[in-house]
């Protein structure tokens, strides 16, 4: 059986380490141009040839998002971009535009072309139109529901993979196409600069009423029209395994190395025990768990189901439970030595997640600083903490603490 491939976020080298680190079998990232995602660190040339070489030595893809729409200005760019690429030894580009795609085969010929969400792909006539032009994958709308993804599997040639995004934030707008935020503050969604007005509060004006707003309420918080949900499939791998989908996509180039560590994590565990088991056993809980233990908003199945409410009206904001307090960075002679990233006690009870197996809890019973003095608290950001544990903490572990615990 061909195995379905786990593609991660890598923001920047801290998330690309994260990916790789936490099962991960292919990242996605961009450049310093073209990617649809600015408010991300991305990759300069030499940093990307580093980060290939890393990710290849692992056994990891790496795929190149070039989805943006280059206006004329940009499109002399172009090759040069694509060459680079090409010779830092990526394995592919995720191309929205018909002419980059063409512009990608004449100087990039070595490196795959993959049709990104942002082509709106939601039938097979369109996906074999792509095909013919050397694509070698395509990235469904999100829109799509599992019974319109197989029947797309069924009717194109088995060289042509499907990759469906599988966890993460989701757009009000189809495929991502949206004006709002241009239009409103003049970053262009569409060229990776979006402010997310779709998560705002909006009132109501009336004409002759200058100076006064009236809330559309559904709470006493406000209203949030065009709000979303995040896509949640995890307890769902057997549907998508049987949909005929290659490649399970992670959203979230903006989000932390945390984010890309826990549900990679989680997502990579789902997959490995539905090879195990056949998708014959339920999922283990504390998987489903996991993802309660990162930042997101409410949970949904997208479109994968047909019509789950998509939208959520309380509140704009986001979910959080739990906050990364310590990285593990050795473990020996039965001790920890930690760099800090939020202030913890002495006395507190820290959720461990370890690079692989499930994760454990202990009990900070004793710290101590750099220079062997027994402290209550590791106030300082990437300070180094001493802490005896009888349990093994792994080396790359995430030490957290659930808020107000």
């Amino acid at each position: 059986m061909k195995k379905v491939e786990l593609l991660a976020p890598a923001g920047d080298q801290e998330c690309l380490d994260s990916a790789i680190k936490f099962g991960a079998d292919a990242v996605y990232l961009a450049g310093t141009e073209f990617g649809m995602r600015t408010a991300s660190r991305n990759f300069s040339c030499d940093e990307l040839s580093a980060a290939v070489k890393k990710a290849h030595e692992s056994g990891v893809r790496v795929h190149v998002t070039c989805n943006t729409l280059p206006r004329n200005n940009e499109i002399d760019r172009l090759p040069d971009f694509l060459s680079a690429a090409q010779d830092c030894g990526v394995d592919a580009f995720i191309i929205a535009d018909l002419g980059v795609m063409n512009l990608a085969a004449k100087y990039a010929p070595k490196v795959q072309r993959h049709v990104s969400t942002q082509a709106g792909v939601v039938n097979y006539r369109t996906a074999l139109a792509f095909y013919e032009t050397g694509a070698s994958r395509v990235v469904l709308a999100r829109e799509l529901s599992l019974d319109e993804i197989a029947d797309i599997r069924a009717k194109i040639p088995s060289e042509l993979e499907i990759e469906t995004f599988i966890h993460g934030s989701m757009c009000v707008s189809f495929s991502g196409r949206c004006l709002i935020s241009n239009y409103l503050t003049g970053r262009d969604a569409n060229r990776g600069d979006c402010a997310q007005p779709c998560r705002w509060k909006y009132h109501l004006y009336e004409e002759n009423r200058e100076g006064q707003y009236f809330p559309v309420e559904e709470t006493d918080r406000g209203t949030f029209l065009y709000n979303s949900r995040d896509l949640c499939m995890i307890e769902h791998i057997p549907e998508l395994m049987k949909a005929g989908i290659d490649s399970f996509k992670i959203e979230g180039r903006a989000k932390s190395s945390y984010y890309v560590s826990v549900v990679t994590n989680a997502y990579r565990h789902a997959i490995d025990e539905y090879y195990k088991n056949g998708g014959e056993k339920p999922l283990s809980p504390w998987i489903r768990e996991e993802l309660e233990k990162v930042s997101h908003r409410e949970y949904s199945t997208g479109f994968f189901f047909g019509s789950e409410p998509g939208q959520s009206t309380e509140n704009g904001g986001y979910i959080r439970n739990y906050e990364v307090v310590a990285i593990c960075e050795e473990y020996k002679d039965k001790t920890a030595y930690l760099s800090q990233r939020n202030r913890f006690f002495s006395g507190d009870k820290l959720d461990v997640l370890p690079p692989s197996g499930e994760p454990f809890e202990i009990m900070v019973d004793y710290m101590q600083n750099e220079k062997g003095e027994q402290i209550d608290v590791a106030p300082h950001a990437t300070q180094r903490v001493i802490m005896p544990s009888n349990v093994e903490i792994p080396a790359g572990s995430v030490l957290r603490k659930e808020r107000n615990s």
